[in-house]
């Protein structure tokens, strides 16, 4: 499962929290116990020294055990919180004051003792204590000597075992009362910086908010607001919807201004169409309306002449209609494609045959070259003479009679042939190049001839040659005449 920025920085904001407060705790608990160790030890630092001068079993260096515990007892009635302990030279615990079972070592190790005596080591010093094999305490230590023969060590436990049970009752109680100050703090320092961090982690998300909002009322139109520039950030959830919105507020203006001009240009497409629809249509009810109207006074000439006629327009509107369910086809994009490898030069030669009776009519040559073209291509053949056909037909359209038509086609680089149609036309003014391809254009010198034609054809040339994924260009000179170019691939 993918955890958001958000998430991440939230989790790490609390464990961060909590370690924090952990360390705190352990690291000011841990300085408190050695403040207090420090600040006991040296109040009690000559304590052993003092109990040693002063009282006479340990200053003759001879000692009674059974007079030594009973001196430990009281003490140790007078100062519970200290522990007494006689210590021979080598360690060994010789003699105490405790119950049985109590005192869980027999040696301790004088090291300790001997940095204590001679300040060795920086305060607090650390001894084992008697009565907890794992456990060391504070003390105070002085040597006992007979005469100048070391005997032992008076070693006092400062905090002793019932010292400890009484401070430990106490301090639960105090640290309860702390933890729960530090909780609090924790708490409110938490949501503190919380809240902080919400305000930077949101004020993209109010600036984001404010964007679509805005987009919004400019009615989707991107050149109408002003977006904010989000900075590049792959690991930033926030900028990167940023960003994402942009892109598609500048795919939804790309598109919305396409809509537009599509729009434009079918309701413009839409108003010539209408003409022309309108021209054969009203001609086809004419003559239709004078055949009825007057068929029994028209000779057999004139009612085969007005109903050729009227075919003749019926035709002319089918064409239209077709060419215009043909491009409205194309623009739909649902147009599939059937790709065949096959001999381009029998395709040439069936499609010159089919416009061989159009030829001889008005006397025009129709050339390929080269004459053999063994040229195999890929493509699909039906959309293919579809587009040759639309150019031979507007060649023959725009040429003299007498006039000389070629179709050349020229081996090129990278398995292409380039297929051109030429004629010695009329031709096409140049600045009108540009726009000879748009539905319903026509050129200012075009020709309107007595075969029927929609207009539509360079249209449609157009958008098959791009379902060819191949393309189409023009040159031409008014008076010498207009040549078509495009291309396919060659299969070798």
């Amino acid at each position: 499962m993918r955890v958001s920025l958000y998430q991440r920085m939230t989790i790490a904001l609390v464990l961060l929290f909590i370690a924090i407060a952990c360390t705190f705790s352990w690291w000011s608990a841990k300085l408190e116990v050695e403040s207090r160790h420090e600040a006991e030890q040296r109040l009690h630092l000559n304590l052993a020294e003092h109990l040693g001068r002063d009282n006479p079993l340990l200053k003759e260096g001879v000692y009674d055990q059974s007079a030594l515990k009973n001196l430990f007892h009281s003490l140790m009635i007078l100062g519970p919180s200290f522990e007494f302990y006689f210590v021979a030279p080598n360690g060994n615990i010789l003699s105490y004051s405790a119950e049985p079972g109590k005192v869980k070592r027999e040696k301790v190790n004088i090291a300790p003792l001997v940095d204590f005596i001679n300040l060795k080591k920086a305060l607090p010093i650390y001894g084992d204590d008697p009565r907890d094999i794992n456990e060391q305490k504070i003390f105070s230590a002085s040597p006992i000597y007979n005469d100048e023969n070391l005997q032992g060590y008076l070693y006092v436990i400062i905090g002793g075992e019932t010292y400890d049970s009484i401070f430990e009752a106490v301090q639960s109680d105090q640290h309860l009362s702390q933890s729960l100050v530090f909780l609090l703090g924790v708490v409110v320092a938490f949501f503190l910086v919380l809240i902080a961090l919400l305000r930077i982690f949101t004020q993209p998300l109010k600036q984001l908010t404010q964007n679509i909002r805005a987009f919004k009322k400019a009615g989707f139109e991107k050149n109408k607001v002003q977006l904010h520039d989000w900075p590049a950030a792959k690991n930033n959830e926030i900028h990167e919807l940023g960003q994402a919105f942009n892109e598609m507020a500048e795919q939804i203006n790309y598109q919305l201004v396409q809509l537009q001009s599509i729009d434009k240009t079918r309701r413009e497409m839409l108003t010539d169409l209408s003409h022309d629809l309108r021209t054969p249509l009203a001609a086809l009810q004419g003559y239709l309306e004078t055949i009825q109207l007057k068929g029994n006074t028209l000779s057999d000439e004139q009612h085969q002449r007005f109903i050729d006629i009227a075919f003749k327009n019926a035709n002319q509107l089918k064409k239209l209609v077709d060419q215009i369910f043909e491009l409205a086809h194309l623009d739909g994009g649902q147009v599939t494609l059937d790709l065949e490898t096959f001999p381009l030069a029998e395709l040439l030669h069936d499609i010159v045959a089919k416009f061989q009776h159009r030829l001889q009519e008005k006397k025009l040559v129709l050339n390929i070259l080269p004459e053999q073209c063994e040229f195999m291509v890929y493509t699909d053949i039906g959309k293919l003479e579809r587009v040759l056909s639309n150019l031979i037909d507007n060649a023959i359209r725009h040429t003299d009679v007498g006039g000389n038509i070629t179709i050349q086609v020229d081996e090129k680089e990278n398995n292409r042939l380039n297929i051109s149609v030429s004629d010695n036309g009329t031709g096409i003014h140049e600045n009108e190049l540009a726009y000879i391809f748009d539905a319903r254009y026509r050129a200012s010198n075009a020709i309107f001839d007595s075969k029927e034609h929609g207009g539509l054809g360079l249209a449609i040339t157009q958008k098959l040659l791009r379902l060819l994924q191949s393309d189409i260009s023009v040159e031409s000179q008014i008076g010498k005449g207009t040549s078509f170019n495009f291309y396919l691939t060659k299969v070798s």
